[in-house]
């Protein structure tokens, strides 16, 4: 049930990236959670990717992540208490690079290990970002490459190596959303979200919703990760694809000529993506190069809104 409290300025209404609550005039509080099952198998990076995937929240709602508690799950009958502490470690480090605390957490026995945080930020009560502010005429930008989850799922399988993944992949999945947003928030941001588990689609679909905009996305815009559509081609795919396809099926219009491979891309799931930022066409070019000059080497225009009913259109 919604609440009536008139200090909880963003809810559950609008399927936003965190909640946000009011505090005093001038600061509100932004609070998330999330946890993730391992997408490498290496603790440490596996502790960096998931802290950077939970403080992202904060960075998309426009605010400063403070303080962060651990939220773990883990077999330590069936694995060495090393690797628990070299997950947390990856955890501890990426929540210090953000400039926050890490001040403790809670964790359960299970039979598969599951590591994430609850993250707790400020941001002033006029200044919040959330992703019902698109407007018709906006351009949208994507701040990370696309591809993740099928990835991710051809390295378990051996159809890719671990090495390639590390090497080319995984520094760009663990970067913290921190730059991005703090250099789009020079501009006229009207409204953010960042692209995780429901893909590109289901994300830009939330957007569009709450926004009461339709989108379009130009496909041959959009980045992806090296060797991403070649996973697909081999016939590589995530759990999530189908689920996330079917939460489009009804508003999601594909009106250019792709591959069936290539569509799975708008579908794949993304751990700790990007940003997708809706700022006016006019300052479009001045935000892709303020993002570029600041290291958010993938920035890319991917899109515009429209007037419509809310959907979104693969262009």
């Amino acid at each position: 049930m919604p609440s009536d409290d008139p200090n909880l300025l963003v809810g559950i209404e609008t399927s936003d990236d965190a909640a946000v609550y009011r505090l005093t005039d001038e600061t509100a509080m932004i609070s998330t959670v999330d946890f993730i099952t391992p997408p490498v198998d290496d603790p440490y990076w596996f502790g960096l990717i998931a802290a950077a995937n939970s403080i992202s929240d904060i960075y998309s709602m426009g605010g400063k992540p403070v303080v962060a508690l651990n939220v773990v799950m883990f077999p330590s009958k069936k694995l060495d208490m090393g690797i628990l502490r070299e997950i947390m470690r990856g955890g501890h480090d990426k929540v210090v690079e953000a400039g926050a605390c890490l001040v403790g957490g809670h964790t359960v026995q299970d039979d598969e290990p599951k590591y994430g945080l609850c993250v707790n930020g400020i941001v002033h009560p006029k200044r919040i970002k959330t992703n019902a502010g698109a407007r018709p005429g906006d351009t949208l930008i994507l701040t990370k490459p696309l591809g993740t989850g099928v990835l991710f799922n051809a390295v378990r399988s051996g159809k890719m190596t671990y090495d390639t993944l590390e090497k080319e992949i995984l520094p760009l999945v663990a970067e913290l959303n921190k730059a991005a947003m703090e250099t789009a928030l020079r501009f006229d941001l009207h409204a953010c979200t960042d692209v995780t588990g429901f893909g590109l689609a289901g994300h830009v679909l939330e957007l569009a919703k709450g926004s009461g905009v339709r989108v379009v996305i130009n496909y041959s815009s959009l980045p992806f990760y090296p060797g991403a559509l070649e996973m697909y081609r081999k016939g590589e795919t995530t759990g999530s694809n189908a689920g996330n396809r079917e939460i489009t099926r009804e508003v999601l219009r594909i009106r250019t000529s792709l591959s069936k491979a290539e569509e799975e891309l708008l579908f794949d799931p993304q751990t700790s993506g990007g940003l997708l930022l809706s700022v006016p066409e006019s300052r479009s070019d001045d935000t892709i190069a303020a993002l570029l000059s600041e290291g958010v080497a993938a920035a890319s225009k991917v899109g515009v809104v429209e007037n419509g009913s809310p959907g979104v259109v693969v262009a």
